[in-house]
């Protein structure tokens, strides 16, 4: 199985959109709106957009998005809660569009790099409690987002241990950062342990490397995607500008003044603006996995 996805790669050539980039119905944006840059909300509901979904890492929707027509809210469990269940049923009865949920922000990390760090049994308990039951609304249920570190793998198969039979995941989500021969090794790796779900990449880039190898991993990872059946949903980690970036300023899909990168453009399926990303003067830029979009309001009153 691993071999398989790695032969495909090989079929994969980094490509350079002079014009519109190939659209897909897989894409779709992780996104929390800045308080700061406000107009920076409606670049992802562009009419040029084929954006289709989008989730924010909480329960509830982004106000900035009530009046979109075009993307479907997924709402998250990110860890331990006794609201979820209330909060997504409150929906559904409210007439809104629920058909998926994710659950479980990397809870094998710690919160210093965004995880929501949360024990596998405790997981386990709580998912039954607040995710199982929208089963039988329709809803289809996606497992915890862990690390693309081994312990994802570790705490994964705790979680399915102490679940016990009693939770019916859809589809497993994925996060990777690194370059792209890491990515489909790992997305083989989870496929192999998971084949009966289907598998979503809901956080994806490569991170701290400069502009072309960026725009490489990204050309070769969305191709990727497109090509394998298993992988319904992807949503790349870069909607954010690129001065408050902490994947390092050439990943974002937004320039310092908000302007789409070539990245960013081909994401949402237009042709390369040429406009270039720079990180904020003076700042020394650190992975920290996911805090920047869970910690995007505070940061931004900072600068």
């Amino acid at each position: 199985m691993l071999q398989s996805i790695l032969l495909q790669t090989l079929l994969i050539l980094p490509t350079i959109y002079g014009q519109n980039a190939p659209s897909s119905s897989k894409r779709g944006l992780v996104y929390v709106p800045n308080a700061k840059h406000p107009s920076d909300d409606s670049i992802w509901v562009s009419p040029t957009s084929d954006l289709t979904w989008y989730y924010n890492y909480q329960s509830t929707p982004s106000p900035a998005f009530d009046n979109s027509t075009k993307l479907q809210f997924v709402p998250m469990l990110w860890g331990s809660s006794t609201t979820f269940l209330d909060d997504v049923t409150s929906q559904i009865k409210g007439g809104a569009n629920i058909s998926y949920v994710l659950a479980f922000n990397e809870p094998d990390g710690g919160g210093s790099t965004g995880g929501s760090a949360i024990p596998a049994d405790t997981a386990a308990e709580t998912w039954q409690r607040e995710v199982e039951p929208l089963k039988q609304l329709g809803v289809k249920l996606g497992g915890p987002a862990v690390t693309g570190a081994p312990s994802g793998f570790a705490w994964l198969r705790n979680f399915f241990t102490a679940c016990k039979g009693n939770c019916s995941v859809d589809f497993i989500p994925v996060h990777w950062y690194g370059n792209f021969e890491g990515l489909a090794s790992h997305v083989g790796e989870v496929r192999r342990a998971y084949q009966n779900m289907t598998m979503w990449v809901t956080e994806y880039a490569n991170n701290n490397v400069d502009l072309k190898e960026s725009q490489s991993f990204y050309n070769q990872s969305s191709q990727f995607f497109d090509r394998i059946d298993y992988i319904t949903h992807y949503s790349y980690f870069g909607s954010f500008r690129s001065s408050v970036s902490n994947v390092g300023p050439n990943a974002a899909m937004l320039t310092e003044k908000g302007k789409l990168t070539d990245i960013g453009s081909w994401y949402l399926g237009g042709s390369a603006t040429g406009y270039t990303p720079h990180g904020a003067a003076g700042r020394s830029v650190v992975f920290a996995g996911s805090t920047i979009v869970i910690l995007l309001t505070s940061i931004s009153s900072l600068l």
